[in-house]
């Protein structure tokens, strides 16, 4: 299948593009596929192996039993719309007007994708930080944006700030920030995300953030951007569902922010979905409204299964990151003797019974060196898979 004009600029920035111009997999499915034909477990992708809270998956039953099957309304329904502009409020003071201000979309994906489509044009910057969530890159590309980054150090994966004041620009249109990241595991801490809301009122640049794991954070709170002084009438926000509630595959994702944005984006994301999930959306919506005590117990379940990853890393020899939020930490190769975090984790099934995905996935083809030796790990799993992978990497020692 040929690829041109911006599908092949898109394509490429993805990892979709194969050196003879076809089609190929991407490394997500390619260590997805191996981890099936070698009976390896898959902490490669980012999903839960637990269903989420009973109330939520009930609702969605019931919603279905009761006719809830049809077209949505575009923006999404009420119910789901006002249930998010209830979360802004209850959980970080941003008040919002739910038949405005908020778009239900299909996943948060979807929500990236819309806005990128309709807020960048051809030539503008858009400033993500590296590594960086792979769709990123691609819809930059097809809106036929320039990619700009910002690199994150080991261990804690944190940027310069210099670094960061330099890439932001008057040229900027868009800052994408996701915090906490995929796939480092990083909290952007307020210094930080203070300066973001600096640099977009001085260089008049639009905040995006992705906060699909917003709830699950250990140690630190989350802080939205968008609760920051001088960054509501800037900022679209974006999360969903699935990571919360361990409903990845209902793809029930959201974006809020000033209604003007909101409208524009509207607009494209009619044309991509136009609408989905009938029936998971009160479902959400019930999710959304549940005691702070669920809140608090999943992101306690979630810490302790990356400690249980991280101590098993650790045995095996691997340098282990200490991920602040998500699902995802960070090993370092190199006490083991491996330089190439690719080549390791096409041996891995092989050498432990165990898939993972290399960091230089995450990044542009300039930097992989700097990230070469890194691997992802998901914790997302039930913790008796997450302690037999320990013990199958605990034989990468003999």
């Amino acid at each position: 299948m040929a690829v041109t004009g911006p599908w092949r600029r898109a394509a490429s920035g993805a990892g979709l593009l194969a050196s003879d111009g076809s089609i190929s997999a991407t490394i997500f499915a390619e260590m997805s596929a191996l981890a099936v034909r070698t009976g390896a477990i898959n902490l490669g992708q980012g999903f839960p192996d637990e269903d989420g809270p009973m109330e939520v998956l009930e609702a969605a039953r019931g919603a279905i039993a009761d006719g809830t099957n049809q077209y949505p309304p575009g923006l999404g329904l009420p119910m789901l719309r006002q249930a998010i502009a209830t979360h802004q409020e209850r959980f970080y003071g941003i008040r919002l007007d739910a038949d405005r201000e908020v778009l239900v979309t299909a996943g948060a994906t979807e929500a990236l994708a819309a806005t990128i489509l309709a807020l960048v044009d051809d030539g503008d910057e858009v400033v993500t930080f590296e590594p960086f969530y792979d769709s990123y890159g691609a819809m930059i590309s097809l809106a036929r944006g320039i990619h700009r980054t910002v690199p994150l150090h080991a261990p804690d994966f944190q940027p310069d700030l210099d670094q960061l004041r330099d890439t932001v620009t008057d040229r900027t249109r868009l800052i994408l920030v996701n915090s906490p990241h995929n796939p480092t595991g990083a909290v952007l801490p307020r210094e930080t995300l203070e300066l973001i809301v600096e640099l977009a009122h001085r260089h008049n640049a639009i905040i995006v953030t992705d906060e699909v794991y917003e709830h699950l954070t250990f140690e630190v709170a989350h802080l939205p951007i968008a609760a920051l002084p001088g960054a509501r009438e800037r900022t679209i926000s974006v999360s969903s569902g699935g990571k919360t509630f361990n409903t990845t595959g209902w793809k029930i994702g959201w974006l809020s922010g000033p209604a003007d944005y909101v409208t524009a984006i509207l607009a494209v994301k009619q044309f991509l979905t136009f609408v989905n999930g009938a029936p998971f959306q009160p479902a959400i919506a019930i999710g959304l409204g549940l005691p702070d005590s669920f809140f608090r117990r999943a992101a306690a379940d979630l810490e302790a299964k990356r400690d249980v990853l991280s101590l098993g890393l650790a045995a095996a020899g691997f340098t282990v990151s200490r991920p602040l939020g998500g699902y995802f930490l960070v090993a370092d190769a190199t006490p083991l003797g491996y330089s190439d975090g690719s080549e390791l984790c096409r041996r891995l099934p092989e050498l432990a019974g165990v898939v993972a995905v290399p960091i230089s996935a995450f990044v542009h083809e300039h930097r992989r060196a700097d990230y070469s030796s890194l691997l992802r790990f998901a914790y997302c799993k039930k913790v008796d898979v997450l302690e037999r992978a320990a013990a199958r990497l605990a034989e990468l020692q003999h």
